[in-house]
This record gives C-alpha cells, sequence and structure tokens, in this order.
C-alpha cells in the first residue's frame, strides 16, 4: 500500500513499512528533528498510528520538532489531537494569549522586543499539562525562536546543597493581579465572579486576599522538584527563578519596585517557608538554564512537540509577524509527579 494514510475516523489497514516514513534527520539533540521520508504521507495520522514510536523518542530528547506538519489552523489542530490529545483550557494564566478555537491558543501575546525567561507550563499550579504543542504559521522576519532546556540536565548542574533547600521548602509562589501590570484576575481566573475564583482556590491550596482596590494577591506552596510519571527520572519543575523580581532588566525592576512594595509586585517568589531565595543562588539557577539552552529557527509549517516535564521553554524577541501557536494537553497532578 503505497498511499497516503485514510482520513481518521475511517477504517484503516496500516502498511507495515510505514513505522519508516516519518524519521530523525540531522544530528539526534534538544529537540530532535523529524521529516517524512516519502511524498504524501500525513504527519498527524502518522502520529496516531505509531505512538509508540512518537512516545520514544519523546521521553528519550524531551522535544521534538516534526518540519512540515501543518498548513494551517485547521491542521495544526489534527497535529494536537495526534500528538498530544484533546487540548485543555489554559487557566490561572500568567501570559496573555488569545483563544484562537477548540481550546488553541497564540503562544503568547507578550510584547515582541521581550524575551520570555525558560520555563515549564504552569509549574505553580495544582495541575499542569504533560505535553505542549507548538506550531509555527508564520515565523519572525528574525528572532522568534522557542529555546528549549533539558529539565534533568538543568537539575544534573545544580549544586546539591541548592537542590536540597529546594527539595525541602518548595517554593512559595506570589502573585498580585489588577493592578494596571500583568495578567487581570479576570482574565486569569476567566471568570469576573469573586465566588468562584475563592472557590476555584480554595481546592487548589492557594490563599486569597482580595485588595480595597478590587485587586487580588495570591500565594500558594509548590514543590520544587518531580519525577516524571512514565520515565521515572527527576526533573527540576518549577517557576522559582521565572517569577522572581531578580528576572526581570534592572531598569524595569528599579521602576517595579519604586511603584510597589515588595508585597504588592505582581509576581515574586520565596522559598516555601517564606525566606527570600539567595541572589546567589538565582544567579545559580539562571546559569544552570543557561548552560542547556538550545534554540531552533522556526520554519512555515513546524509542529513542535514538548514534554512539560522533561523540556523546559521560552521566546526570544522578534521582529515581523510571528505567529505561533499552542495546545496543551495530558493534564497532570504534582500527586502524580511528587519527588
Amino acid at each position: 500500500m503505497n498511499r497516503r494514510f485514510p482520513l481518521a475516523g475511517r477504517r484503516r489497514t496500516v502498511d507495515a513499512r510505514s513505522a519508516s516514513w516519518m524519521a530523525p534527520t540531522g544530528d539526534p539533540g534538544l529537540p530532535l528533528e523529524a521529516a517524512a521520508t516519502r511524498e504524501g504521507v500525513d504527519p498527524a495520522e502518522w502520529a496516531r498510528t505509531h505512538p509508540d514510536t512518537v512516545d520514544g523518542w519523546l521521553h528519550r530528547y524531551g522535544a521534538v520538532l516534526f518540519r512540515g506538519a501543518c498548513t494551517g489552523l485547521d491542521t495544526f489542530g489534527e497535529a494536537v489531537q495526534a500528538l498530544a490529545g484533546t487540548p485543555e483550557a489554559y487557566v490561572e494564566r500568567s501570559t496573555p494569549r488569545t483563544e484562537l478555537g477548540h481550546r488553541l491558543y497564540s503562544a503568547t501575546d507578550h510584547p515582541a522586543d521581550q524575551a520570555i525567561a525558560l520555563h515549564n507550563e504552569n509549574s505553580y499550579q495544582l495541575g499542569f499539562p504533560a505535553r505542549l504543542v507548538f506550531g509555527c504559521l508564520t515565523p519572525a522576519r528574525t528572532g522568534g525562536a522557542t529555546p528549549l532546556a533539558d529539565t534533568r540536565r538543568v537539575l544534573a548542574r545544580l549544586e546539591p546543597s541548592v537542590v536540597a533547600a529546594f527539595a525541602e521548602r518548595g517554593v512559595l509562589y506570589q502573585r498580585n493581579y489588577g493592578d494596571g501590570l500583568g495578567v487581570r484576575w479576570q482574565d486569569a481566573f476567566g471568570t469576573a465572579d469573586k465566588a468562584a475564583v475563592a472557590a476555584y482556590c480554595a481546592a487548589r491550596g492557594i490563599d486569597v486576599i482580595w485588595k480595597p482596590d478590587g485587586g487580588l494577591r495570591t500565594t500558594q506552596v509548590r514543590p520544587a522538584l518531580a519525577v516524571h510519571p512514565v520515565t521515572g527520572e527527576r526533573v527540576w519543575f518549577n517557576h522559582a527563578a521565572f517569577f522572581h523580581i531578580s528576572g526581570h532588566p534592572p531598569a524595569f525592576r528599579e521602576a517595579l519596585l519604586a511603584q510597589f512594595a515588595e508585597r504588592d509586585l505582581p509576581s515574586n517568589t520565596y522559598y516555601g517557608d517564606g525566606s527570600p531565595i539567595e541572589p546567589s543562588v538565582l544567579e545559580h539557577l539562571r546559569a544552570a538554564y543557561a548552560a542547556e539552552r538550545v534554540a531552533r529557527p522556526w520554519q512555515t509549517g513546524d509542529v513542535l512537540l514538548v514534554d512539560n516535564l522533561l523540556a523546559a521553554h521560552g521566546r526570544e524577541p522578534f521582529t515581523g509577524e510571528r505567529r505561533v501557536v499552542v495546545g496543551m494537553a495530558r493534564p497532570l497532578t504534582w500527586e502524580e509527579v511528587r519527588a
């Protein structure tokens, strides 16, 4: 049978040779790059037919970049379903995103001239996606890559004393919504009903303070390390450096500290017992991410599958029109990955 895979939903006969119709290209690494080896292969249908191969690549390398795997938002949605399953809604938001339908979103609406540091999606939440699928509909004119870092290797670079401190105490996340910076609480939680927000937070161990100006402050403590539910590997999985005030450029950081008391900053992090994270430790964390950072330029039609526990991701500044979309799927909770 030498023809394109039949459409999803029809009875299909799988050609025994089809396992080789999509194969790694170039040097193996993060991300593993894969492409069709013959004309007429539908990457989404191939992935549906060969999930063990996809899983094997993903769990070994942390991310897989499928070249030419989508032609638009519709085919990207098919790729998300094939590679990760039904996408989940994006709640408890920390970045502005535009919903494009069917729980697919713009990767971020963050200003183009600003970088987004490496992080694991929603690691500060009680629940988070196991898989992320990014699609490039239009690459930037310059910049705009989605850098990655293997969180197993990041962890291996950290001093044992640093790891032990976070393993024992966890991370406390403090966020303030509604002060003119960052995401409004109505957008973050997808509702303007304070009672609904309070109920959501109570169910997830999030402490809530409603401020006199109508704003919201939340605090929550989460672990800093996780164990991958399939591979059993220990990974560095948190937003400790990402949300800390020291991660902002100096001029912006100074402006924030001049405008807000520490308790009112848009976001900040501490050890789980509320004690401050030492500046030297934060520098050490960022150095570990930087040492493992890799970035591949986007090409039109690319689909990037990321294991959210095994690989951190970010975004480079860019110029031009960049249209990168994302779907998030396979929800996990901290109880399932606790180290």
